[in-house]
Formats: structure tokens, sequence, C-alpha cells
């Protein structure tokens, strides 16, 4: 089998700077981010398909402020939806594998068990609804495609769930976090190594368009925001924190301008039964984590 070429984009993210590790055994990776490319202009990414001439593109960009979306929707569905779209085109064009990374946040919430890729979306709020957009962008292509669906992502760099209640803990004497949210807290690198193990396998099968479509990729398990939070300031020493308390509160004692789903464990069962990938307990990879 040739080795692929791949095209990386957003590899400052945090999905996206683990693969650039993970990916590189595959073959030569080219990665870009803002301001190399502007994810809002879609013919800024021409000179970078044209040049690395790829045969594999992964898209790990993403607008992911959650909140922020409700007001720059046309920012958002520009980057979550319509740059998917683009790049789903290219990849038809040229018979080129397109990665594409999704959100449990186009559910909404309203299942009391894990969703599975068969149950239908209804996102809650802009981040939601422009992430599903480009879901279907990608479909509609006709391109060789794998989607991943993702859950509460969180690592060690960039903004996310496990750095800000690092910081909260070094700074308050009593956190108050959501408890009647759920969720599965997944590790970046894990996203990465399983992408990556994916990819290699559609890419060495005879017939990979059967390996073709959505699936979920997230830690086995299920927890709340408060457990969660709950987990990782026990895993701080006493003496080295000032939070001595987290308390449990509901959605409505911490109002957000974007509405988020209640409930969006992800049953992941197609993944594991596809490619033998099942991810760890989300409490041992985020005790690996705190280990690096």
């Amino acid at each position: 089998m040739n080795r692929p070429r791949i095209l990386l984009l957003g590899k400052n993210g945090q999905v996206g700077w683990e693969l650039v590790r993970t990916l590189a055994p595959l073959g030569p990776v080219t990665a870009v981010d803002f301001p190399e490319v502007d994810f809002t202009r879609p013919d800024s990414l021409q000179p970078w398909l044209r040049e690395s001439n790829p045969t594999v593109i992964l898209n790990a960009a993403a607008y992911t402020a959650v909140d922020q979306a409700e007001s720059e929707p046309d920012l958002c569905l520009a980057i979550n939806g319509t740059t998917p779209g683009v790049l789903a085109e290219e990849a038809a064009q040229r018979g080129a594998l397109l990665v594409h990374y999704s959100t449990d946040y186009v559910f909404d919430g309203t299942k009391t068990s894990p969703y599975t890729e068969n149950d239908l979306p209804n996102p809650l709020g802009v981040y939601g609804r422009t992430k599903l957009a480009g879901d279907q962008a990608v479909r509609q292509s006709g391109c060789d495609h794998l989607i991943f669906r993702l859950c509460w992502v969180y690592g060690a760099r960039g903004k996310n769930f496990l750095l800000t209640m690092n910081r909260l803990a070094n700074e308050r004497e009593t956190l108050r976090v959501v408890a009647d949210q759920h969720g599965c807290p997944t590790w970046s690198r894990l996203i990465a190594e399983a992408t990556a193990q994916a990819l290699a396998r559609a890419l060495s099968s005879p017939n990979r368009s059967h390996l073709c479509g959505t699936y979920h990729l997230a830690a086995s398990g299920q927890t709340t925001w408060h457990g969660f939070a709950k987990a990782i300031i026990e895993s701080m020493p006493a003496d080295r924190r000032c939070c001595q308390q987290v308390e449990a509160i509901t959605t409505g004692q911490y109002p957000t301008p974007a509405r988020r789903p209640a409930y969006s464990v992800l049953d992941c069962g197609k993944l594991e039964r596809t490619f033998g990938l099942r991810l760890p307990d989300w409490r041992t990879s985020l005790n690996q984590v705190l280990e690096t």
C-alpha cells in the first residue's frame, strides 16, 4: 500500500495537536491552522490542497465556543457548516478520504439511554445546528468519509473543562458545578489514537467504502460535570489547592446563553464492531492525563 498524503486542518486544536503525532507513522502530514488558513473563506484552502495533493483530508478545525456561537451564528456556520462541505467536495473530486469530527451536541438530550448513530439529531443551539449542517454536507457530497461524533473533549492543552477546574481550584474554596447534565469525558489523545487506527484500517481495506459512515467515539462510562469536577479536584493534593468542596447545582442555577443537552452519552458499539476499538473508562483516561 502506498503511504497516504495527509492534509490536517486544525493542527492547534485539542484533537488536531494530538493528531500531528499519531498520524505521522501513516504517511507525510501537511498540518495547517489559522491564520495560515481562514476557515471562513473556503478559497483560502485551495493553495494547501494543490500543494499537498492529499489522499486523506482530516478536518479537526471547528468553532467550539458554544455560548459565543449564539451571538455569532453566521461565523459559526461558515466554519462548522460551509467549510466541511467544501472539503468534502474536494475529497470527492480527488477520490480522497475525508475524516471529519462532529459532536454529541447534535442531540437534544431527551433520551435516558446512550445515543446511537441511528438516533435522529435535534440540536438545541447554534453550535449543534452548525455542526449538524457540516455533517450533512459531508454525507451529501458523496465522498468517502469517516465522521466521528465526540463528547466532552478535554486534554492537557487548549481551553477545556479539565484546565478550567485546575485553575479555579487554586482560586476558590468552593466550586459550584452542574450535576444534571450527563456525558462521556474523552481525552483528546485517545481520540487521535483511535482515529489513526481506524484510518489505517480503512486505507488498507480493499473496499473502504463499506467502512465509511458516522461513528460515535467517546470514553466508556458516563458522569456529570459535577462528577467530572470532583474527580479532577480529588486528584489534586489537598494542601496544594484552595478548593475544599465541589457543590452540585442544577442547570437552572447556572444559566448560559446556549442550551445544552441534559443527556448526551454516546453508544460506541458500532466503532467497536467495525474497527475493534473501545476507549477505556473516562476515569482511567483522566488518571493518565493527570500523570503526564
